[in-house]
C-alpha cells in the first residue's frame, strides 16, 4: 500500500510539474520593478534554479502567516523571496518523501512496521525541512552583518580622511567607496550611484540602505554625513570616534562569543574528568566489594 501511494504521488507530482511548465506565465509587476534596481552580488550566493516558479506560486497561494519572509535578511544575502520559499518547499518535500522511501525499502526486504510510524515520521521530517532554511538564512545573515560592520568601520575611516583633506561630503563618500573591491564596498557604490540618479543625497541613500538591511551603524554614519552636508559641521573627529566605537563593539561581541564557547566546552571536559576518575576508582571499589562479600 505504501509503495502504491508513493508511486502515485511521484507520478502526480510529475504530471503537475509538466502542466505547470505549459501554463503561460504572466510577468509580476512588483518583481519587474524591483529588477530596475537589483541588489549587488553578496558574499552568500544562494540560488534555487528550476524551483523559482514553485516559490512564486507559494507566495501567491500560501497565506503570509504560514510563510513569514525575512525580507531584510534576504535583501542582505541577495536572495529573492520566491527562491527562498522554493527552497523551503523543496526541503519539505524531501523530508516528506524520505521516510516513505526508507519504509518502502524495508518492506521490500521483508521487514514490516505499522503504517502510523512512517506517516508520523513523514510529517515531522517535512516540518523540519520547512524550518531548516529559516535557520540557515538567519545564521548567514548574522555573519554577513558582522562582515558588513567590519568593512563599514574601514569605510568610515576613509571618509574621515577624505574630509580631513578638504573634500566635500558627497565627494568623500564617493571617493571612499571607490577604494575597496569587497562586496560591502560594491553595495555602497551601487547605493550612492542610485541616489545620484534618483536626485537624492548620498547620505539619504545610505540611510535607506541601512533601514532595508537592518544596519544601525550605517544609519548612524548617514546621519553624521547629513549633519556635515546640511550644516557644514566638521565631522572628522565624529567619524573617527564612530569607527573606533564600531571596532570596539565588534571586539566585545567576539569576546562574548569566545567566553560562551569556553563555557560550553567546560561541560564536556568535566564529564570526561568524571569518567576518567570512575575508570580509576572502579577496580578498587569492585575489589573491595568482592572482599566484603
Amino acid at each position: 500500500m505504501q509503495s502504491v501511494v508513493l508511486a502515485g504521488g511521484v507520478v502526480g507530482a510529475g504530471v503537475w510539474l509538466v502542466a505547470l511548465r505549459l501554463v503561460p506565465v504572466h510577468a509580476n509587476l512588483a518583481q519587474a520593478l524591483s529588477m530596475l534596481s537589483p541588489m549587488t552580488r553578496s558574499p552568500v550566493q544562494t540560488k534555487v534554479r528550476g524551483w523559482t516558479m514553485v516559490g512564486q506560486w507559494g507566495l501567491d497561494k500560501i497565506p503570509e502567516k504560514l510563510r513569514p519572509i525575512p525580507v531584510k535578511d534576504l535583501a542582505l544575502l541577495g536572495m529573492t523571496p520566491a527562491a527562498y520559499l522554493a527552497r523551503k518547499i523543496a526541503y519539505a518535500l524531501v523530508g516528506l518523501l524520505f521516510p516513505g522511501v526508507v519504509s518502502t525499502g524495508l518492506i521490500l526486504v521483508g521487514m514490516t512496521m505499522p503504517l502510523v510510524i512512517p506517516a508520523v515520521l513523514m510529517v515531522l521530517a517535512a516540518l523540519v525541512g520547512f524550518i531548516l532554511p529559516d535557520l540557515d538564512v538567519r545564521a548567514k545573515a548574522a555573519r554577513a552583518r558582522v562582515e558588513f560592520s567590519r568593512t563599514l568601520a574601514c569605510y568610515v575611516d576613509l571618509v574621515a580622511l577624505e574630509r580631513s583633506c578638504g573634500s566635500g561630503s558627497k565627494q568623500a563618500l564617493d571617493t571612499a567607496a571607490a577604494l575597496g573591491d569587497s562586496w560591502v564596498f560594491s553595495q555602497l557604490r551601487e547605493c550612492l550611484d542610485r541616489s545620484m540618479w534618483a536626485g537624492v543625497t548620498g547620505w539619504d541613500g545610505l540611510r535607506e540602505l541601512g533601514i532595508d538591511l537592518d544596519l544601525a551603524d550605517l544609519c548612524d554614519v548617514a546621519d553624521i554625513m547629513r549633519l556635515s552636508g546640511s550644516e557644514g559641521a566638521g565631522v572628522y573627529r565624529i567619524l573617527r570616534a564612530k569607527a573606533r566605537g564600531m571596532r570596539e563593539g565588534i571586539l566585545l561581541n567576539d569576546m562574548t562569543r569566545a567566553n560562551e564557547t569556553n563555557e560550553k566546552m567546560s561541560l564536556p571536559v568535566s564529564v570526561l574528568g568524571i569518567v576518567f576518575l570512575a575508570i580509576l576508582i572502579a577496580p578498587a571499589l569492585l575489589s573491595m566489594m568482592g572482599l566484603m562479600s
